[in-house]
């Protein structure tokens, strides 16, 4: 897969079949866009093309809003879409001028006069051009006119139930880290470097790794213990992860990501990590006592180890 951050350095050889979107999350349904997408290029010897933008749309059209945090980071996007077959990435950057062209102008001028596009796949939700004007009806006027080939990809098509970005994202919120997976068709993850922390585990016999993750945007899933797999050097682990403020052992109000590494015992500060995340085990909760704190997080890494 060939990456372009700006449209300079697209250069076709073929004609063109794109698919736009935010493809927050690479989730099962954009995974069925993806696949049609590839079919039919190699089918018809076109060159597969997935336009994407940085930063999120939402970002640049709402500042002041609700914070918005993704499933994806921009590598971790990159890095799913590279696994489908896709001959090109154009990411390019969305700016308030952009978003600002007409509907007309995005099609005729953006994809068919500068990408050069010949087919365009899209999904069954997808709008486009100023105040999101465009749709797939305004593309089915447009495409005799211009002579493109346009393919709407339905809910159906894609699922009986309904996948969308922000349904995996509440679901993640929420903790519901099952749904989430499956609507995704892989394991949801976070990358972080291992930072210096309290090292309040090794004083009760579970010493953890403090994750600070590589983006300040990526989504943090509900507070609570989860069994995790964790990659470390390229290697491979079982763990347990707790979210939270540690709220038995430290009136620290910040909250943490801390992974106990089963059958691990490196320095690894300074160090990337990913871990991927499995289920959820339980809600993060005061207990009475370090005792009690200690015996029920041996009873989470037993449970854990059913799962990793």
């Amino acid at each position: 897969m060939i990456i372009h951050y700006n449209t300079a350095s697209f250069n076709p050889k073929k004609p063109v079949i794109l698919t736009p979107g935010t493809f927050d999350g690479v989730h099962f349904g954009h995974q069925k866009i993806l696949k049609i997408l590839t079919d039919t290029a190699k089918e018809k010897n076109m060159e597969s093309v997935v336009l994407t933008f940085s930063p999120h749309p939402r970002k640049v059209l709402f500042p002041d809003g609700k914070p918005l945090f993704l499933i994806n980071t921009l590598d971790e996007k990159i890095e799913q879409l590279k696994k489908h077959g896709v001959d090109h990435l154009i990411i390019y950057p969305f700016t308030l001028d952009f978003s600002r062209i007409s509907a007309l102008e995005y099609v005729r001028d953006f994809l068919l006069n500068e990408l050069k596009v010949s087919k365009l796949v899209i999904g069954y939700d997808h709008q486009f051009g100023r105040n999101r004007e465009g749709d797939f009806n305004y593309l089915k006027e447009l495409s005799p006119l211009y002579e493109f080939e346009i393919e709407e990809i339905s809910a159906q098509d894609i699922n009986e139930v309904n996948i969308s970005s922000t349904k995996i994202r509440k679901a993640i919120l929420n903790g519901d880290i099952e749904t989430a997976n499956e609507y995704l068709g892989y394991q949801f993850s976070i990358t972080g470097d291992v930072v210096e922390g309290k090292k309040l585990g090794n004083t009760i016999g579970f010493p953890t790794a403090n994750i600070q993750p590589t983006s300040n945007d990526k989504i943090i899933p509900k507070n609570g213990a989860y069994a995790v797999s964790v990659t470390v050097d390229s290697k491979q682990y079982g763990g347990m992860l707790n979210i939270g403020h540690n709220p038995t052992v430290s009136s620290d109000q910040t909250q943490h990501i801390e992974v106990n590494i089963f059958d691990f015992n490196q320095n690894i500060y300074g160090t990337d990590i990913t871990v991927y995340f499995i289920k959820r085990l339980r809600d993060e909760k005061k207990f009475e006592s370090v005792d009690e704190l200690k015996q029920q997080l041996a009873d989470d890494a037993l449970l854990a180890k059913q799962f990793v």
